[in-house]
């Protein structure tokens, strides 16, 4: 993982680990990986008028070993946009699209991390195709309501602040609100701020799940995360192994 070392110091970010897990594990081979939108940070700065891209993009390209050819390859592209400036969130999710964009159409993309907003923020609508943002409209889909299978629906806010279920009783009235709200409009499936997006027809979501667990009560996060499993499409074949 030598190659991962950036020129500025950074934390390790979740695609890193996965990257690392899976070349370890020999079930996928790590093509490339790379941060985008960090290269000219303080010009990228000055036209956020100092809001902070942190962590705006970090993109690993994978490919499925052991499978006949042409093979599997797809794309996850890491986030985690700004907690604090919608204006910074809406910027940084067009970074990304743009970079999304500008790949192969036939090159499956998943899409997560701490995006910090609802779905139905504008953020989250320039994502999913509802809205426009500098004239460009995205077109990816949430493997929440596609999946087959959804597992803790009832957790419909993923962000707990280290408290788990265990709310105060204000955060617990606006979490019933919330959920009147979600009765109300049928369109918005959730709460969460913690998304799985995908793009290209051979991605099928068969299970997302939102992760609570604990150790003795105490978590590793103030998110609760999204897990997701997808299907293969029916092209892909193992290989026959050499016996």
């Amino acid at each position: 993982m030598s190659n991962l070392a950036f020129q500025e110091k950074v934390h390790r970010t979740p695609l890193m680990n996965i990257a690392q897990y899976s070349t370890k594990r020999r079930r996928w081979s790590l093509q490339k990986v790379a941060p985008s939108g960090y290269q000219n940070l303080h010009q990228c700065q000055e036209a956020f008028h100092g809001e902070l891209l942190h962590h705006a993009l970090l993109h690993g390209q994978f490919q499925l070993k052991r499978v006949e050819q042409p093979g599997f390859s797809f794309q996850i592209v890491n986030t985690n946009l700004d907690e604090d400036s919608p204006r910074a969130r809406r910027r940084s999710a067009l970074l990304t699209w743009q970079h999304i964009a500008s790949l192969p159409p036939n090159l499956p993309v998943i899409y997560c991390g701490g995006f910090n907003t609802q779905k139905e923020s504008m953020t989250g609508r320039f994502l999913l195709g509802r809205s426009r943002e500098h004239g460009v409209v995205g077109d990816m889909r949430d493997a929440w309501p596609n999946a087959r299978v959804r597992k803790n629906v009832s957790l419909i806010h993923t962000y707990h602040g280290f408290k788990g279920e265990k709310q105060g009783a204000v955060e617990f009235l606006k979490l019933v609100f919330r959920a009147l709200c979600l009765c109300w409009d049928r369109q918005t499936q959730d709460l969460h701020i913690d998304w799985i997006l995908f793009r290209g027809r051979p991605l099928v979501p068969a299970l997302c799940e939102v992760i609570n667990d604990n150790i003795d009560g105490v978590y590793p996060s103030s998110h609760f995360p999204i897990f997701a499993e997808f299907l293969l499409p029916r092209s892909v074949r193992l290989a026959e192994m050499p016996s």
